[in-house]
């Protein structure tokens, strides 16, 4: 199980390779929407923004998200470490229900170009 400083780490390293991407992948996340994380393994939500191309905002907090975001991950730390590291692939992630993603059917279309 990876620590709670791992994931913030893996958050802020995210949040970073997507301020750097180009292309179609920056479009899709020049968002503007609320976005929790839930790690379930650690019983706590990381509560932020996807703005401008960047994670911002990052709030940790202990149990389930306090409101609904407009973008919605829950998995388990070592996962969402993998997948920032790219030793876990988002899409079969997803496909399995390691990784759940929730949101409006119009952000999810823009964002499967993160996928």
């Amino acid at each position: 199980m990876a620590s709670t400083e791992q994931c913030r780490e893996a958050l802020e390293q995210l949040s970073r390779n997507l301020a750097g991407s180009e292309g179609d992948v920056r479009k899709a996340a020049a968002l503007d929407r609320s976005l929790t994380c839930r790690i379930t393994d650690l019983d706590l939500t990381f509560t932020g923004r996807l703005q401008d191309g960047r994670i911002t905002d990052v709030v940790q907090t202990p149990g389930p998200p306090a409101a609904k975001a407009e973008i919605r991950l829950t998995m388990a730390s070592d996962d969402l470490v993998a997948l920032v590291d790219g030793k876990l692939n988002f899409a079969s992630a997803w496909a399995t229900g390691r990784v759940k993603l929730e949101a409006g059917f119009r952000d999810l279309l823009r964002l499967r170009t993160l996928l």
